[in-house]
Parts: C-alpha cells; structure tokens; sequence
C-alpha cells in the first residue's frame, strides 16, 4: 500500500497511517515522503512496514555511501539520510518522546541539536559477529552475518582488524581502541586461541587480544584513553562511550548543565567519565555502578580527585548516607542504561535531594517517561541538549537539565 510518512518516532520509524486510519511505522521512510510499503507485522492498534519504494523522496534521503547496505548491514540505519540533516530528524524524535510521554508542552523550545561528530572512522568500539573465522555485523532484525570489506565509522585501527583478522572459532568480538593513546585491545568470545591478526597501521603493533573466558576468569585487561585532559583506564567488559570526541562533548555539556554545587552524585557512574571531569570542581565526587569492572576502574580514575568515593552497587537499591545530606548544594548527573531510569532511579535521585538532575539518555522514549517522572517529583526540564555521537544511526544521546521547582518527593 501507500502511504505519507508525517513524522519520526524513537528508535527512527516513520510513521504513517493507513486507509483505515490505523497508526503504521515505516522503517527507513521519511517525513513528507509518499512511499510504497509492505507489512512485516500486523498487531491489533498499529502495524509495521519497510520500503518497497518511494514514490515521492525527501530532499533529505542520499544514496548510502556504504556498500553493506545493500547487502542487509544491520549497523547503520540512517545511511539513506544527509548527514546535515541527521541532527534535526532527532531533534524532532525527541521533542515527540518529550510531548507525548513527559507531557513537556514546551519541549520545541527546550531542545537544541549540536552538529553530527565524526563523521567517518569515530567508532572506537565495536561489537561483531564472527562466522568462518571472519567478522561481521549483523543484518537488520536477524543474526544473520554481514562479512564486512570497509567499514566507514570504525577507527581505522579497529576497520584494519575486521577486514583482515582470522578470529579462528570465535562467536564473537569486541575491539576497542584510544583515539588519543594508540592503546588497542581484541575482547573474543569464548576464547582466543586461534586469533591471527594483521599488523595494524598508525604507529600500533600491539593489540591485547584476550578470550572472555580469560576475563571471566580473573585476567585484567584494559586499554586507556584521554576524554578533558584525564587518562581513563578502560577494563575489557567496562562500557566507555563509542568516540572520543562524543565523550568530550558530552563531558562539556555535562559540566555546562551541573552548575556549581558541593556534592556531585554520579548515578551509573561507569569507570568515572563525568566523576572525573565535570567533579574535578565539586569538594565532593560519590560515584555509584553496579558493574565490577567498571567499579574498579572509577576507583583508579577517581584517585587525582581529593575527595572522590566509587561504590559498588545496584544505583535502584543505594541510598546516600544521612551525613552526605546536610546543607550542601547537592547534584545528581544519572547516566543510565537504554532503559532510563524509571521509577526505582527515579527514587534514588530524589534520595539524594538534589537542587539540580543532569539525566544523560540515550533513549528518546526513555528520556520522555523519565522527564515526566521528575516532573511529578517537583524537577522541572530546562534545557534539553542533543549531542549526535552516533551519525548514520538513529540512535540519540541527550543532556537534559532538571531543576527543582517544588518538593513532591513524598509521591514517590
């Protein structure tokens, strides 16, 4: 059938609606566009469909420059769509998220989107999937491989190791490297026994290549790289951001949205990212991650800080103690999972009875039930930043100012 693609939803879909008035979302369509489409699933409220042809293209829709699309890659679904105009299509996902599930009226007016970062070859970390000993990526909803010959946003080192790396039995592999330190390191799935690798350009002839079993075992393996002027040590299994410089302009919208304060509490603090930097002019830095690896790095990255404490631990089941609530200026900076922070972060940040919420999300629909959650709790959204980190994908990743208007705390 046909349809007129009005807009964009989180996660990228167009959406659209039928001859009968039901809602369907339209992977890779447009907004203005009259494509032709075929139903992949029909649920009872609302369909979806991909493209079988556009009948009347957006001025915004290129040919992908890469040739896997083609082939079915599954790693970057906004291919199709002019870099330029990549950060105002998100813009737009996230004003929607903000309206529909914040109930933010005025969400146009508080979102603001910086330009794309990096362009070509800014992804320091990637995830692939290995058939015959070569590496991959997935196709679009299968785990299908895609054997890959040139990857446009892989570092170049990491680009070198997918086209020409015999990963021997492997399921799959991890690669890592620092922009700023030349550091590189090979995570395999099971293990690494059979890995031949190529010698890799730039000045590298060293990559740590180490087996998850390894890992799991007790080995430590890491790489470092330089995000503000701080060297952060990076554990294989701990999560960093994908490229150096949307570490760096998440860090400088970050700090620009904390203000001053006393205490910074760093909710889902990974290995010390925001603890690090942004709490570099805070007397206090309390960092909260569950996840070991990643624990243990903040406590090293955290060690220049004068007054600076990594706890492990689930951030929904912690609580600050009683003698870090006194008359201090108190700031939470949350950067959780995908998923936000729903009603148990929720509770945690209003544990910790901040003047000021910096949520970073990287979830457009996260971000718009977490928005509305606060705003039940007395925090009011400000500013909202679009930092886009991730070019030729739909993914979004927000800084978002929250400041407290009132104490509705006991709704919680």
């Amino acid at each position: 059938m046909e349809v007129t693609c009005t807009g964009l939803v989180a996660g990228g879909a167009g959406i659209a609606r039928d001859g009968d008035g039901r809602i369907v979302f339209i992977r890779a369509a447009l907004p203005g566009e009259r494509v032709r489409v075929a139903i992949t699933d029909r649920r009872k409220d609302f369909s979806r469909a991909d493209v079988v042809s556009v009948i009347d293209s957006s001025p915004n829709r290129v040919v992908p420059r890469c040739p896997h699309v083609a082939d079915g890659c599954g790693g970057c679904d906004w291919q199709h769509v002019a870099v330029g105009a990549q950060p105002g299509l998100k813009a737009m996902i996230v004003v929607d998220a903000l309206r529909r599930l914040g109930h933010v009226g005025d969400a146009a007016d508080l979102v603001v989107a910086g330009p794309p970062i990096g362009v070509d070859g800014f992804r320091t970390t990637v995830r692939a999937v290995v058939q015959s000993g070569r590496a991959g990526y997935r196709k679009v909803a299968s785990n299908e491989p895609v054997a890959v010959r040139e990857c446009l946003v892989a570092h170049p080192r990491l680009e070198a190791m997918l086209v020409a790396g015999d990963w021997g039995g492997a399921r799959e592999v991890t690669l890592r490297t620092g922009a700023a330190t030349g550091e590189t390191l090979a995570l395999v799935d099971p293990d690494a026994s059979e890995v031949r690798l190529p010698v890799i350009a730039d000045g590298v002839d060293d990559v740590v290549v180490v087996g998850l079993d390894e890992v799991r075992a007790g080995r430590d393996a890491w790489f470092h790289e330089i995000v503000a002027d701080v060297r952060f040590r990076v554990s294989a299994t701990s999560f960093f951001q994908t490229q150096r410089e949307g570490a760096e302009a998440l860090v400088s919208a970050v700090d620009a949205a904390a203000g001053e304060g006393d205490v910074l509490f760093d909710l889902y603090g990974g290995v010390g990212l925001f603890g690090a930097t942004v709490g570099a002019r805070y007397p206090l830095v309390v960092s909260v991650e569950r996840h070991g690896s990643a624990t243990a790095d903040a406590v090293h990255n955290l060690r220049g800080h004068r007054n600076a404490k990594a706890v492990g631990s689930d951030v929904e089941r912690w609580r600050p103690q009683p003698e870090l609530l006194g008359p201090d200026r108190r700031v939470v900076v949350a950067d959780p999972a995908r998923a936000g922070l729903g009603r148990r972060g929720v509770d945690t940040v209003l544990a910790c009875e901040p003047e000021r919420v910096v949520l970073v999300s990287c979830d457009a629909a996260a971000l718009g039930r977490d928005a509305g959650l606060l705003a039940a709790a007395g925090y009011a959204l400000r500013t909202a930043h679009l930092i886009d980190v991730f070019p030729h994908t739909a993914h979004v990743e927000v800084v978002s100012r929250f400041e407290r208007v009132s104490d509705n705390t006991h709704r919680h």
